[in-house]
């Protein structure tokens, strides 16, 4: 099987168009079970923030299972195929593992260098294991983009500023030391927002919810005071900066709203919701500053030195996996051809003890050892030397050449692969160590 990525993300898509792929939990289970079950692929996994939709894949064919995990892609969302298209990047084996990496890292991140991206990865895979759409081969893929993640933070400064889109977006709204905060959601993205306001000198923050049991919960764990979302026009006239991230489908704060709650005082407002909660009309309201997920593309958290030290780690990395796939794959050879090598000595003991009945106990024994002995040692060069040349690039042929040297059946081979034991192929739970996401 091979690895396939299909994705949009803010690098190839307006966030209008973002806007229009973006999934809640519900819909992104229902693009991986869905791709899971077609006919060319065999694991799914689905990696979606808010600024990105990408669906990680096993398959056995390239083209057939691109046709059909965007096809799938475009029926989840209702975008029409070839408005899709047109924004879609496609990556494939080796490219597929890097570009995991370097999402893993944040450099793929629209804050580069963010560390909530890891977190993300991170629960992407927890749900990708209680849904059985990740199998041994995303598993291992995924575990190891937490490793990378966790490396390029331990090695180097790619995020020592503490940069995420809620940090970069709240510098670009004028900061919030002093101010009278407003956040309108209670999710993951939400508590980071309040949580960053409370610590950093915000005077007060006041957060609003469609359920206002989930506001409460929030409070009650962080600080700040709950509201109800129909609250909302009344807080804002107390408010300076208000932060939105709510998982609604349409606009939440209207340009009304806003301006009849601010009557051209100066009012900051950070929108991170994709789709995006605050319409785009409020940005021409006198005294209101808006800034919006497009306004925070490509905000830096590390020095350039940090950022080019961390593209040395993803391709180290990346050759790493690699290397270790190329071996992996030779393994079953090497185990079908020694299973072939030993069936062949119990065979000929079997009829030497037919023709030689006479032998006693201690005979039989040493004849045995011998010509184990003699296999072992004529097997032992060619196949302790494919398993050196198997990470190698072309480690794969080495082990064609075996198969066609000892005429193996390909079935034999296949078998070995096919009888990986419960813990081999059971899925690694996500490592714990990682939290956060770019968006909830």
């Amino acid at each position: 099987m091979s690895y396939l990525v299909v994705g949009i993300s803010h690098r190839s898509a307006a966030i209008d168009v973002l806007e229009r792929v973006a999934l809640d939990a519900d819909a992104a289970t229902k693009l991986a079970l869905a791709v899971r079950n077609s006919a060319a692929v065999a694991e799914s996994a689905v990696l979606a923030t808010c600024n990105r939709t990408e669906v990680y894949a096993t398959v056995d064919r390239f083209h057939a299972g691109m046709d059909e995990v965007t096809a799938i892609l475009s029926d989840v969302t209702g975008v029409p195929l070839l408005d899709l298209a047109e924004h879609l990047y496609v990556h494939f084996e080796e490219g597929a593992v890097a570009h995991l990496f370097q999402v893993a890292v944040g450099l793929d991140s629209m804050v580069v260098g963010e560390s909530q991206i890891l977190g993300q990865v991170k629960e992407t895979l927890r749900v990708g294991q209680d849904l059985e759409t990740i199998g041994t081969d995303l598993n291992a893929l995924f575990q190891h983009a937490l490793r990378v993640g966790k490396r390029a933070r331990t090695e180097t400064g790619i995020d020592s500023a503490g940069r995420s889109v809620v940090s970069a977006g709240l510098d670009a709204v004028g900061g919030f030391e002093g101010r009278r905060a407003l956040v309108v959601g209670a999710g993951s993205m939400a508590s980071l927002a309040a949580q960053t306001l409370l610590n950093g000198g915000a005077k007060t923050v006041t957060i609003a919810n469609r359920n206002y049991d989930r506001a409460v919960a929030l409070t009650d764990r962080i600080g700040g005071t709950a509201i109800r979302l129909a609250d909302v026009p009344e807080a804002l006239r107390d408010a300076d900066l208000v932060v939105s991230c709510t998982g609604a489908r349409g606009v939440v704060l209207t340009a009304e709203t806003i301006r009849d709650a601010t009557d051209g005082r100066p009012l900051g407002v950070l929108d991170i919701a994709l789709p995006r909660d605050v319409s785009p009309e409020a940005a021409r309201i006198p005294g209101v500053t808006l800034i919006t997920l497009a306004d925070l593309i490509g905000t830096a958290g590390g020095s350039q030195a940090d950022i080019d030290e961390v593209r040395r780690i993803v391709g180290e990395e990346t050759g790493s996996f690699e290397a270790t796939r190329r071996a992996a794959s030779v393994a079953p050879t090497v185990v079908a051809l020694r299973a072939m090598a030993s069936s062949l000595v119990d065979s000929e003991l079997a009829r030497l003890e037919r023709r030689l009945p006479e032998l006693d106990e201690h005979e039989r024994h040493e004849v045995e050892r011998t010509i184990r002995r003699v296999v072992d040692k004529v097997l032992h060069n060619p196949t302790v030397r494919v398993k050196e040349l198997g990470g190698d690039p072309g480690g794969p042929t080495y082990a064609d050449a075996l198969r066609q040297l000892f005429a193996l059946d390909q079935a034999a081979v296949d078998a070995v692969t096919a009888a990986k034991t419960p813990a081999e192929t059971s899925n690694t739970r996500a490592d714990s160590t990682a939290t956060g996401g770019e968006q909830a």
